[in-house]
């Protein structure tokens, strides 16, 4: 049963809302930041790179207390401004691809996290934990969702289409061509119907945002230790997530491109690979694998397709089963010698539309040496994973919707 609550966004002002939005600061190029950061004075990413404005590289906890400084000047400009009653936020995004994604921003609990009502499927590494979480504790707001899924549900989506009839509060379009759209839900009669609706949802999986469900979590626990008077209705119990339906989850696969073939010639290579998988040479068009347990490989300039052999389809797991796992036993780790796919500078990941053509130029560059392109993940494989406890290897999903970070801002 899951606790999903409405809350007090902070968020920016109708007029500046299209200026505030960013992407995650990560995701730019240091042109593309500088040029961000120099030609528009409210974009959220000066909150976030406080150091912009002393001209110099900030870190730690120091880079911590300015975001915060950054984050109450936007408030005492009245650039971000707080709602005054709890609100669920219908957002909706349409992508350039036509996709739409509809869905809620609302309170998710921590407490439902540790009790796996709320599951993951990717692993964690602490000191990402420790880190985001100290930053948490010190600027005390979240402004980027966890994305979360859930089973289709009649009721939410009856509230999502009836609260999408009326013009949207924010409608912005980005230089991506993605439109945005936003309407806050303050009718308690409705803010009840959707958070029953919830309550009677009994598992929720997270779709991206793993270390920040993590280290929400433990900050929930530290506060929870310094509060002597804890109720568990505190805001720190909850963070902000971005709910939407499985049916609407879009999940791409990441492909993967090694630089070299650990000492092995192309010959002995193939040869190798031929004890595993059934192997035919496509020629030089591009080539994309169809069905699960088979891989496209580029090498030498041609594109070669990998079946699985039969003798290889004894899965004991969801994982055993899963295709970013099948390529990291039977390729990676035991023929190219990448035991650490997580940390092993000779592999990267890539993804994209038209991912085919990028892994193609990367290799005929002599960047790298293979390529290999495989089938996306699905969402009943990423169920099947997170309800039986395992995590996938990393970089196994690329999910939409991306969301922006600074449209909605939680407080605690």
């Amino acid at each position: 049963m899951a606790k999903i609550l409405p809350f007090k966004a902070v968020r920016p002002t109708r007029d500046k809302v299209g200026l505030v939005a960013s992407r995650s600061y990560q995701s730019y190029s240091k042109a593309e930041l500088k040029a961000r950061l120099e030609y528009n004075p409210f974009s959220f990413l000066h909150v976030v790179n406080p150091g912009y404005k002393y001209n110099k590289n900030i870190r730690g906890k120091e880079r911590f207390i300015l975001v915060k400084n950054r984050y109450l000047e936007f408030k005492e400009a009245t650039i971000f401004i707080q709602d005054k009653t709890p609100c669920y936020y219908i957002y909706k995004i349409v992508n350039r691809d036509g996709n739409t994604f509809s869905g809620i921003i609302a309170a998710a609990s921590t407490e439902d996290y540790k009790n796996d009502v709320i599951k993951k499927h990717e692993d964690t590494i602490e000191y990402r934990e420790n880190i985001f979480k100290d930053y948490l504790k010190t600027v005390g707001f979240n402004a980027e969702p966890v994305l979360l899924t859930y089973p289709d549900n009649d009721v939410i989506k009856y509230a999502i289409s009836e609260v999408q009839k009326y013009r949207a509060e924010y409608e912005f379009t980005t230089h991506l061509r993605d439109t945005h759209y936003l309407w806050p839900v303050d009718d308690i009669q409705l803010i009840e119907k959707i958070k029953q609706a919830f309550y009677t949802i009994d598992t929720i999986y997270i779709a991206d945002g793993h270390h920040r469900s993590a280290s929400s979590n433990l900050l929930s626990e530290e506060l929870k230790l310094e509060n002597k008077q804890h109720t568990g209705k505190e805001a720190y119990n909850f963070f902000m997530s971005y709910l939407i339906p499985e049916s609407e989850l879009k999940i791409h696969e990441f492909n993967r491109l090694v630089k070299d073939l650990n000492g092995l010639t192309k010959k002995a290579f193939l040869i190798q690979l031929d004890a595993v998988f059934r192997i035919e040479k496509r020629g030089t068009e591009l080539y994309q694998p169809t069905k699960k347990h088979h891989f496209s490989m580029y090498i030498d300039g041609h594109f070669y397709s990998l079946f699985l052999r039969k003798t290889y389809h004894q899965f004991h797991t969801a994982l055993d089963a899963l295709d970013t796992q099948i390529l990291h036993k039977t390729v990676l780790g035991p023929i190219l010698g990448i035991t650490d796919v997580r940390n092993n500078t000779r592999i990267s990941y890539s993804h994209g539309k038209n991912d085919l053509v990028n892994i193609k130029s990367k290799v005929d560059s002599g960047e790298f040496t293979v390529g290999f392109g495989l089938v996306p993940i699905t969402i009943d494989e990423l169920k099947a994973i997170a309800d039986n406890h395992l995590t996938m290897p990393p970089k196994s999903t690329f999910i939409e919707p991306k969301l922006r970070s600074g449209v909605t801002i939680y407080e605690f």
